[in-house]
């Protein structure tokens, strides 16, 4: 009788640290290997760093178009910017103009 309680009592404490271990080691490798973990957090560093990067084009894209839109608002019309697109539109040229023309692959802007 002897015997059978202390192999219980040992493998009732093998169990539980078998068991803590396997607690211990199922948060570690999560904080590691886990989609929110710390692998992860450089994929995401660098996910950050190159949509900051496309922003900043994007923006920059942005403000040459807005430029380019705000000569022809009415509040302020631009003549220059009024000619540059009527001639652009209606495909015409005054008889002082020097016409330099482009591929089909070559744009002005």
């Amino acid at each position: 009788m002897g015997m059978s309680s202390e192999l219980k009592r040992r493998v009732g404490t093998a169990a539980g640290t078998c068991l803590a271990v396997a607690v211990v080691g199922f948060f570690v490798w999560h904080t590691l290997q886990g989609s929110r973990g710390l692998i992860a957090l450089g994929a995401i560093r660098e996910q950050i760093t190159l949509a900051e990067g496309e922003l900043a084009r994007l923006e920059a894209e942005r403000d040459r178009l807005e430029a380019r839109v705000s000569g022809l608002r009415a509040e302020r019309l631009d003549a220059d910017a009024l000619d540059e697109r009527a001639r652009a539109m209606l495909n015409l040229a005054g008889k002082d103009d020097l016409v330099i023309l482009y591929g089909p692959g070559g744009r002005l802007y």
